[in-house]
């Protein structure tokens, strides 16, 4: 693939603009100034450099993203800022989409990808994916209120019970709020469907409230440790469904 092919692929702008940048002496590959739009390269594995930015070709996009509290899933974002404007602007150029949103206040892994049958088979509800969220609860959370989200709860507005997969008190909140919002307890609980505020609903139809709310895991990926708020990584989907 020519060198101008792979940078336009990638969402560094038109054509034009990627012949551009190569031609500017912008792009490097392997430490070594690389000035000719035409080079062709083999662009699988390829590593290269932009504006000092290290990029990895990537057929499709796929990253997680720490999204951080006040951050809209929105391209059009009403109250708040776009988890979009986190991205790195080639990231944006291709349009990555979210794969389910988060709630302008919850916090926690998101996941973010131009693939669009990833999307809809980690999204639909026939595949069952498991989503795992660590929850500060305004009251203590009992036994019978962890068996009640187990066995099946109703929603209101949703005659269909809603249960979750795996659910159990974790003793005082330590999420990424926990100290603004002082004591709340903790809750974890897994949830393989995708309902709108499905977790503040159930929690609610058990009689506590939710305080703050923080996703920890998507499928077989945890959020890594090292990830702080507002960043990013590249991950295979490999890496969600092992």
């Amino acid at each position: 693939m020519k060198l101008a092919q792979v940078l336009f692929s990638q969402g560094f702008g038109s054509r034009r603009e990627c012949e551009g940048l190569i031609i500017g002496g912008f792009v490097s590959i392997a430490g070594a100034r690389a000035d000719d739009p035409f080079e062709e390269f083999d662009p699988e594995g390829l590593q290269f450099n932009v504006r000092g930015e290290s990029w990895p070709f990537r057929t499709q996009a796929l990253i997680v993203l720490n999204k951080p509290a006040g951050h809209e899933c929105s391209q059009k974002p009403k109250h708040h800022p776009s988890v979009y404007s986190l991205l790195s602007a080639p990231l944006r150029r291709r349009d990555v989409q979210a794969v389910g949103r988060l709630d302008e206040d919850t916090t926690g892994l998101l996941l973010l990808t131009d693939d669009g049958k990833l999307i809809h088979r980690w999204t639909s509800p026939k595949h069952h994916v498991p989503k795992v969220y660590e929850i500060g609860c305004k009251h203590p959370v009992t036994d019978e209120q962890v068996q009640q989200l187990l066995h099946g709860v109703t929603l209101i507005d949703d005659p269909v019970p809603v249960r979750a997969a795996a659910a159990e008190s974790t003793g005082l909140f330590n999420g990424p709020q926990a100290a603004e919002l002082g004591e709340l307890h903790g809750l974890r609980m897994t949830l393989t469907e995708g309902k709108y505020h499905q977790v503040k609903r159930m929690v609610a139809a058990v009689g506590n409230r939710v305080e703050a709310l923080h996703r920890s895991r998507y499928g077989a990926l945890a959020l890594p440790a090292d990830l702080a708020p507002g960043q990013w990584r590249w991950i295979t989907p490999t890496d969600v469904v092992a």
